[in-house]
């Protein structure tokens, strides 16, 4: 096959506004992309809300969607019972089902409002509970079990920093975590014909899993695609502040605040928080930004 070496408009987009961390089979994936296709983000409702770090994949599939993909958001209604041990240093307290349900219907929301529904592009909410759910333990064990090696598992960040840390392991639970997400990939590629997964850079290794799932299960060529961490300039965490984090709903943090979050950017962030979170041309933010140095007391960022 001949590959086209020019990215797909998408992956050039996302490419000049510093989007892009990793993905799989790169130039496979840009000739991928020129025909519509159906993209998927996982989202744990581990709150009743989303915060701001959340925001990046939920603007990264509304993006897609923009160029014509349909984006697909998974609400983690079964691997939430889990808990995923990435970026975490100790076990996650567990969730009723009650609590995962009362998040899931609170996340909602939020991806009503920035996501399209309607029209041959239009987005759609799945819940892994409906699959996950009627998955028996041996089935678990004989049939997706076999496909992942320990010896690999354990190399995973988020398993290793646990293993090695002195005063915290990681529960046989958290490390099943991965087989359960890797198997939703291979669930929707087959069921839903979904083809690239994305996320934030954290996911990477559980991405490649599922990537990897798919063609074991399925013989299916699938790709994955993260972003970078987003930190600020001082290299502070993004999306806190001494209050604690920023929420995308109103109940948890207030619009003043969240406003106040914005202004209180530091000058040095400016470019990259609009390449993040503007719909906006990236010609267009380079303009804000040039107008933005030469005054920035007139704040038009």
């Amino acid at each position: 096959m001949t590959v086209d070496l020019a990215q797909a408009p998408i992956l050039e987009d996302l490419s000049a506004r510093g989007l892009i961390h990793q993905s799989t089979a790169p130039e496979l994936l840009s000739e991928h992309l020129r025909a519509p296709r159906l993209v998927y983000g996982g989202f744990d409702p581990t709150r009743d809300s989303l915060t701001i770090g959340n925001l990046v994949t939920l603007l990264l599939l509304k993006r897609f969607q923009l160029h014509g993909h349909k984006p697909i958001v998974l609400m983690g209604g079964g691997t939430g019972l889990i808990g995923d041990p990435s970026g975490k240093d100790s076990e996650r307290s567990l969730l009723s089902r009650e609590e995962i349900e009362a998040n899931v219907r609170g996340q909602r929301r939020i991806f009503e409002t920035v996501l399209d529904f309607d029209g041959p592009s239009g987005a759609e909410i799945v819940n892994n509970a409906d699959w996950l759910g009627k998955l028996s333990y041996l089935e678990v064990l004989r049939d997706i079990g076999k496909h992942f090696s320990v010896n690999m598992m354990i190399q995973k960040d988020s398993v290793r920093t646990r293993l090695e840390g002195r005063d915290h392991g990681i529960s046989y639970t958290e490390f099943s975590y991965m087989i359960l997400q890797s198997y939703d990939y291979a669930y929707l590629a087959k069921e839903r014909g979904i083809t690239l997964q994305v996320g934030g850079s954290d996911q990477w290794g559980n991405i490649t899993l599922g990537v990897e799932l798919a063609r074991r299960l399925h013989q299916l060529e699938v790709f994955g695609l993260t972003t970078p961490l987003l930190t600020k300039s001082d290299g502070g965490k993004f999306g806190k502040t001494e209050s604690g984090a920023v929420w995308l709903t109103r109940e948890r943090t207030s619009p003043y605040a969240f406003y106040q979050f914005w202004m209180n950017a530091a000058d040095a962030d400016v470019e990259r928080f609009l390449n993040v979170f503007s719909l906006r041309p990236v010609a267009e933010l380079r303009q804000i930004v040039a107008e933005h140095a030469a005054r920035p007391e007139a704040r038009t960022a």
